[in-house]
């Protein structure tokens, strides 16, 4: 039975394609379907294909149960290239909408803003073919159980499809509820974790056996792992960065350099106008898939600042200035949240906003093209494709000054005169478009990013943006006692996922930590109260990605990747409140939840840093740092320029109950607490004497 089936679901060869953009809608549209009442504009964009497409929902799914048809899910986002080439070719196809219409319940969803849907069936997909990408395509049972699984289809190859599985379910109906069944039961089980108590296996030879297996797949050259595409995973350079420090290990800090150095000097960043598109398309960081991701940047945002402190290097504090920058200038709603993604394409073709021939250079920039040349690599060796040219640095400054005879200054004068020259240019180009929702859990990684800058730097505007986001989000995500997970202007979403909960009570505790506000405090507590009581799962010990059993199966997402994983940042939650409140319930659930991730955490580090970030707090020494007093504001600051991981920082310039400041606020001055599991130094009146206990604790 099995394999007949799979003879008809493996038909077709499908190819793994990630994705880059949407199209303008014409006035005037032959057809209209239920997706042009959704705000979601990936959703819109559908909304005059001649298939009678309806939004994800339960009443969907009960249609398909009473009329016995079929469930035909299609899942993409609006920066997905390859899903707005099969919207033109195949959905808005009349012939095939016919098809699809008569013997399927057709679904359109955007996975940004149904995660959970899209992580069900992006299962499904992977357990089908052994992998996966968007857009997304399954087919499934009256009860949502799949019986196939695609990405992008041909107007051929999707007619094929259709016919084979809908003659499938109609002749052997029996054999595809078995199917079905079997599929569903293996997604089931993918969700399967097991709980641990046994906080012992928690060692540093398990964390170093996690980096040492890993190291093998590192590019020491050009930095990131081997390969032909590289990403970025900001989750995994955050966490090799503390590790170098704290295990001594200087390979691994010179790889991170690297790779940080090489991603800061690549076409992977935008060199005239700041931010960083999606991932590199060659191994050297130098060709861009062109999309910009919100949560890219503003984790991006964190590590250079973080790097900064650590390595000095001029050029990450003006990547951090430069990408603030761009995030303001492009990617900010007028109501003060920031926009989830701006597409790679523009006029159908990726990257034509973005990239320049010699001629069209030479044009713009006149007697300064030969120095600019020299500095951006233009010769014919570098071309990308069409003539053109992504433009990424050959020198850094110091030795192009040095090579040139130009000071700092005169350089810097040189490129702003470059920028200023080509984003005049640019920016009169037909620009991509922007998914304007504003994702919750999104938008509290860029308050981190901003807070973290702002500790980095020292520039309170940094901060003054982190708590307009903060206040953005507190109005607008916030319905009641619960979250949403992406905010428009009469959109219908009215239900958060556990990133949302997780991801904001994190960034609430960063502003805590900075600002000295109860408030943030309080928030971040009773989110996480809401979150445990929502979304807690007994028989992991872990906590589900959504609370309701709209799905068939439930999620327990613990991998981390191009986002860290809720679970991990909710224990990292748990585990910072436990030390704030001296909360021992707290730190022992994030230590069992550890516990039970060390099987993976040994054999597959790139997959879960975020975790291994969590096993350095809890193998290594943790500080908790108290300043108390009036001045605490300044004492904070001067703490938080400093790099030191496993270090949680609090600050009090009133009298508190909080245990780290119980009796210890004086009007006599504002002193220094440095402390190791609620253990405490003498009070201390500098930085420069806390860092020296912490040496010699």
């Amino acid at each position: 039975m099995r394999l007949s089936i799979n003879s008809i679901l493996l038909a077709m060869a499908f190819i793994f394609f990630s994705c880059s953009n949407g199209k303008s809608q014409a006035e005037n549209h032959k057809y209209t379907n239920e997706l042009i009442n959704e705000t979601s504009p990936y959703l819109l964009q559908h909304a005059h294909n001649p298939v009678n497409w309806k939004a994800w929902s339960p009443a969907a799914l009960e249609q398909a149960k009473k009329e016995n048809k079929l469930v035909l899910v299609s899942v993409g986002y609006s920066s997905c290239h390859w899903c707005h080439v099969m919207e033109e070719e195949t959905f808005a196809d009349e012939e095939v909408a016919k098809l699809m219409n008569e013997n399927f319940i057709n679904i359109k969803v955007d996975r940004e803003e149904r995660p959970d849907v899209d992580h069900i069936y992006m299962t499904a997909l992977q357990l089908l073919k052994g992998n996966g990408g968007w857009p997304l395509n399954v087919i499934t049972l009256p009860n949502g159980k799949p019986i196939y699984g695609g990405t992008y289809h041909t107007k051929e190859q999707w007619s094929k499809v259709l016919a084979d599985i809908s003659a499938l379910y109609k002749e052997k109906p029996e054999k595809a509820n078995e199917y079905a069944d079997m599929v569903a039961k293996e997604i089931q089980n993918i969700n399967l974790i097991s709980p641990n108590s046994d906080v012992g296996v928690l060692t540093q030879e398990v964390l170093k056996t996690s980096v040492e297996k890993w190291k093998s797949e590192w590019d020491l050259k050009w930095g990131g792992n081997k390969g032909v595409q590289k990403f970025m995973i900001p989750v995994n350079l955050d966490f090799l960065l503390d590790y170098s420090l704290l295990a001594k290990d200087t390979e691994s800090r010179d790889y991170v350099e690297t790779t940080m150095d090489k991603i800061a000097m690549g076409g992977v960043y935008d060199q005239l106008a700041g931010g960083f598109y999606r991932y590199s398309t060659d191994s050297k960081w130098k060709v861009p898939h062109f999309e910009k991701m919100l949560y890219d940047n503003a984790q991006l945002l964190s590590l250079y600042s973080k790097g900064y402190k650590v390595f000095k290097a001029p050029l990450f504090k003006n990547i951090v200035k430069e990408t603030i920058t761009f995030l303001d200038r492009e990617m900010k709603s007028p109501e003060g949240g920031y926009y989830a993604a701006i597409d790679a394409d523009s006029e159908g073709e990726e990257g034509k906003f973005y990239v320049w021939t010699e001629q069209e250079l030479k044009s713009a920039l006149g007697a300064e093209f030969p120095l600019f040349s020299e500095y951006f690599g233009i010769k014919p060796s570098n071309i990308w494709e069409k003539d053109n040219y992504v433009l990424s640095r050959t020198f850094h400054d110091d030795e192009f000054s040095q090579k040139n005879g130009l000071s700092q200054s005169e350089l810097e004068q040189h490129r702003e005169e470059w920028k200023e020259k080509l984003l005049k240019v640019r920016n009169k180009r037909v620009r991509p478009q922007i998914d304007d929702k504003i994702i919750i859990s999104w938008n509290a990684l860029l308050i981190n990013g901003l807070v973290d800058a702002y500790n980095a730097f020292g520039e309170v505007s940094y901060l003054e943006k982190a708590e307009e986001v903060f206040h953005f989000l507190k109005k607008n995500g916030l319905k009641g006692d619960h979250l949403v997970h992406s905010y428009k202007k009469g959109s219908k979403i009215d239900q958060g996922f556990l990133e949302d909960y997780a991801f904001l009570a994190n960034a609430s505790l960063k502003l805590y930590s900075s600002t000295m506000a109860d408030e943030y405090l309080e928030f971040a507590q009773k989110l996480m109260e809401v979150a445990q009581d929502k979304f807690n799962d007994e028989h992991s010990g872990m906590f589900t990605y959504n609370a309701d059993e709209e799905l068939i199966s439930k999620i327990v997402m613990t991998d981390d990747g191009v986002l860290p994983s809720p679970n991990s940042i909710m224990a990292e939650n748990l585990l910072l409140l436990g030390h704030i409140e001296y909360n021992k319930e707290a730190t022992n659930k994030a230590k069992e939840m550890l516990s039970a991730m060390v099987p993976v955490i040994e054999t597959n580090a790139y997959n879960y840093a975020k975790w291994n970030s969590l096993l350095l707090k809890s193998v290594y020494p943790f500080f908790e740092i108290a300043v108390v007093g009036d001045n605490a504001n300044s004492l904070l600051g001067g703490l938080h320029r400093e790099y030191l991981p496993n270090t949680l920082i609090v600050g009090s310039a009133k009298d508190s109950e909080l245990p780290l400041f119980k009796e210890r606020y004086a009007d006599d001055g504002t002193y220094i607490y440095v402390c190791q599991d609620h253990t405490c130094k003498l009070p201390v009146a500098t930085v420069e004497e806390a860092m020296e206990q912490m040496k010699n604790f």
